[in-house]
């Protein structure tokens, strides 16, 4: 089981902000994570296809090869500006 966590205007646009789910085998990566995800259809796939999102697993940026495991803590969120 791994916690899924969607902030900021991703959040709003998804309807959700926290999930939990049980990984399926296919999915072993932040990449196959998030395809696998956007194979739910609209709006996941219009949602995660942003370039400019960040993914972050327990906590610490991670790249689209990072593997993701049982137990992880998986983020996305926009990029952050300040001002």
């Amino acid at each position: 089981m791994i916690q899924l966590r969607y902030f900021a205007s991703l959040r709003e646009t998804l309807g959700v902000g926290d999930e939990q789910l049980e990984l399926p085998g296919e999915v072993n990566n932040v990449a196959s994570l998030t395809r696998w995800l956007q194979s739910r259809g609209e709006p996941w796939n219009t949602a995660l296809s942003d370039r400019r999102l960040h993914v972050a697993i327990n906590q610490e940026i991670a790249r689209p090869d990072v593997p993701v495991s049982d137990g992880d803590e998986v983020a996305w969120f926009p990029p952050v500006t300040g001002g």
